[in-house]
């Protein structure tokens, strides 16, 4: 699938380029720097690249640059150097707090993308039954969002984010706030949903077992400034049934995984 990609390359002090591009729908990072103007340096040359339909987690210790690399991609910050080549009309965000309109219903939560962007009604109504079928909640589209379980409205700000039909998903720690059984079944639902659509997929957790049971990939970041210095492959299929996470070959990996978790921090 072809779609238009944002490129924005920055050499030392050089004035950013953008440049409208037809690519692969893809995210890459070529050795990309990241410093803020208090002086801190968040990322040194960074190198990632993502295919489409590829899910990639990944993992580091607080403050290595993390939460940075999704602001890159989306467009909502700028590198300082290197080139980040990021889709321009084809991103999901999904931020840790769901950050639902209280006083809007489930349903118009969903619906407001859409409606910003100025799709007719009866159009963005249809998709955001969709997305709510997608997500488990058809029947709740009347509640308002007080009235629901934070795992239900993390499902709302997933569904409110499949509106746009992202060919790329960027996702902070959107399960880091909710208890351990609700999370272990975001986790399940989310697989499902990544296996239904295909989208491709940045994914940031602190969690190496998260990591494992939802990514072909996980990436490991060095302490600050950030860096990957790893690299693992996930063989299982999606679905994946939520007894993989016992399976050894997944103990393995999340051991690896935890492993090279730790040398980052020396």
């Amino acid at each position: 699938m072809l779609s238009t990609f944002r490129t924005v390359a920055l050499k030392g002090a050089d004035v950013p380029t953008i440049a409208e591009e037809t690519l692969d729908a893809t995210l890459r990072f070529e050795s990309v720097d990241k410093h803020f103007a208090n002086g801190t340096t968040a990322l040194t040359g960074l190198e990632l690249s993502i295919a489409p339909g590829e899910f990639v987690a990944v993992v580091g210790p607080s403050g290595c640059g993390k939460s940075t690399l999704l602001r890159l991609a989306s467009g909502l910050d700028t590198a300082s150097g290197g080139t980040v080549h990021a889709p321009t009309d084809s991103v999901g965000y999904v931020f840790q707090d769901p950050t639902l309109l209280p006083w809007r219903s489930v349903l118009a939560n969903v619906e407001l993308p859409a409606e910003l962007t100025g799709t007719p009604k009866a159009e963005r109504r249809e998709r955001a039954l969709d997305a709510l079928r997608l997500v488990g909640l058809e029947g709740f589209e009347k509640q308002l969002p007080g009235q629901l379980s934070g795992g239900m409205r993390m499902r709302v700000s997933l569904a409110r984010a499949l509106m746009t039909r992202p060919l790329l998903f960027l996702l902070d720690e959107p399960f880091g706030a909710l208890d351990e059984m609700t999370r272990l079944r975001m986790q399940e639902e989310l697989q499902r949903i990544y296996a239904e659509t295909g989208f491709a997929a940045l994914f940031i957790t602190h969690s190496v077992t998260e990591a494992v049971f939802l990514a072909g990939r996980v990436v490991v970041m060095s302490a600050r400034p950030g860096r990957i210095t790893a690299s693992f492959d996930v063989p299982f299929p999606h679905p994946r049934p939520a007894e993989l996470r016992y399976d050894p070959e997944f103990g393995r990996i999340a051991g690896e995984v935890s492993a090279a978790l730790r040398g980052g921090f020396q």
